[in-house]
């Protein structure tokens, strides 16, 4: 790690050696969040946009100044990364703004952006030295951690802790992976829970990202990556669907080390968006108070978060950039699906589309101009989670095999 120069606390300040299995502030304890602190001097002096852009790996390892890791340990060999990023006028004149790219990461290996972290989270695994790698999860974070650490051949195996509400793709993705998965019956907050004593009693690798201040260093990858595509030219706002407060704080990560090195000038808006169903991150960052635990009752599941662990570098990084948070129904949500469906042939799980029903919303309320210029990360695939898919869908026409029938069928639907 020729670059990362140690470990900050958020809390105190304190700082740490850069150790793989360092996760918190030995004074702070939970409240102890570390950040991977970086020599920008010695990157901006070694790297430069043309060196980037000469790279060959596309995936998220040619940012490699910027990541915390050693040049020497195995990477999962799957295509993290270089997910599509697409221009849509026509969303941008259905939301009422000058200007709208869509990035995909719904397009990663194991089909959500949590992909980015995992990645990491199995190259620190095997930098200390661990056999087994272990989180709690709602879905995502669970199968791309299975992914990618079933794609180093049976180097790590992986332990993982899911809610009994976690969608049933989720949970065959992880079972096919072959983790071993358990399902607690209860809340994710008792999933967490038993993950972080099952961790501490057995010495597993952590990966839950809301500690772990490595994974917050994959998630930034999406916006380093979105920055190269529009040739660091960046939009108004960025938009991003809100849980646990990981992938926002490392797009916020990611923007500051753009600019730290001189390869932007321009530091977008940052607008995280929560479901109404849960939003303890927009309570405590309008009301400047402590976070108060909230209920988990929304479909967007993968964002389902009542005691988000990083919430703190969430409001850090939002209101470092000037930006905004918002919260959106399930109906915005679902009706959000169904619009991108239906205009780009982009397939969101319902956390995926949540922050452009944020865009809309604040659009509506005045607060986002028509004349902005959005970028939005797409955070999960819509295979993800088929059930409400479908509730957003609606029905197929169900009919017996007849013309007559499907031309009288066709007529009541306004088809033909």
């Amino acid at each position: 790690m020729d670059f990362v120069s140690r470990l900050s606390c958020i809390n105190c300040g304190k700082t740490h050696s850069a150790e793989p299995d360092r996760y918190l502030c030995d004074d702070c304890g939970d409240e102890g969040l570390l950040e991977v602190e970086y020599d920008y001097e010695k990157i901006a002096a070694r790297w430069s946009k043309e060196e980037l852009a000469a790279e060959s790996d596309e995936r998220i390892w040619r940012y490699h100044p910027l990541l915390p890791v050693e040049k020497e340990t195995p990477r999962p060999p799957l295509n993290v990364g270089n997910t599509p990023l697409y221009p849509s006028q026509v969303m941008a004149e259905k939301l009422g703004v000058k200007k709208l790219w869509i990035k995909d990461d719904g397009l990663n290996p194991t089909g959500s952006l949590k992909d980015r972290a995992s990645a990491l989270a199995v190259v620190k695994a095997q930098e200390a030295g661990a056999e087994i790698v272990s989180c709690s999860s709602t879905g995502n974070a669970a199968s791309s951690l299975a992914g990618n650490a079933a794609s180093l051949g049976g180097k790590l195996q992986t332990v993982i802790f899911v809610p009994e509400r976690a969608p049933g793709g989720k949970l065959a993705q992880l079972l096919l992976y072959g983790a071993t998965v358990v399902s607690v019956q209860g809340s994710y907050e008792e999933a967490y829970y038993l993950s972080r004593d099952a961790i501490k009693k057995w010495g597993w690798y952590n990966r839950n990202a809301g500690i772990n201040p490595y994974l917050v260093e994959g998630k930034k990858t999406a916006v380093l990556e979105l920055a190269e595509q529009l040739d660091f030219n960046l939009p108004d706002w960025l938009v991003f669907s809100v849980g646990d407060g990981c992938t926002i704080a490392g797009a916020w990560k990611a923007l500051q080390d753009l600019r730290e090195i001189g390869f932007i000038k321009k530091v977008p808006r940052l607008l995280g968006v929560q479901a109404e169903g849960c939003a303890p991150i927009t309570e405590a960052f309008y009301s400047d108070s402590d976070l108060k635990i909230t209920s988990e009752d929304t479909v967007a599941d993968s964002i389902a978060v009542g005691n988000p662990r990083n919430y703190k570098k969430a409001i850090r990084g939002i209101k470092a950039s000037q930006g905004e948070m918002v919260n959106v129904s399930d109906e915005e949500i679902f009706a959000m699906m169904r619009l991108l469906g239906r205009t780009t042939g982009v397939f969101a799980e319902p956390a995926g589309v949540a922050g452009l029903a944020g865009v809309q919303r604040m659009v509506d309320r005045g607060e986002i101009s028509s004349a902005a210029e959005i970028g939005f990360v797409v955070t999960g695939n819509g295979l993800k989670d088929i059930d409400n898919a479908r509730r957003a869908a609606g029905e197929p026409i169900e009919m017996e095999p007849d013309i007559d029938s499907l031309a009288e069928a066709f007529v009541r639907k306004g088809i033909i």
